[in-house]
């Protein structure tokens, strides 16, 4: 069966349309998700604060509570 060929599955007929796995993956081309800029650019956002949060308001109250538990 050529490639021109389209597959007949009413006729019985049971032979794949390529024959070699090279053949069937010719036509195939896979891409990964490509993530936009501003995506990137709201996670860079996301994890400034987060540091900047954890830096400023969680790291001293961290201490606090160390030092006299509730």
């Amino acid at each position: 069966m050529t490639q021109l060929e389209t597959h007949n599955t009413t006729s019985g007929d049971t032979t794949p349309e390529y024959e070699t796995p090279a053949e069937e993956h010719r036509y195939h081309t896979y891409r990964g998700n490509v993530i936009p800029w501003y995506v990137r650019f709201i996670w860079l956002l996301f994890w400034i604060f987060a540091v900047t949060y954890a830096i400023q308001y969680f790291l001293p109250a961290i201490q606090r509570e160390m030092l006299s538990p509730p």
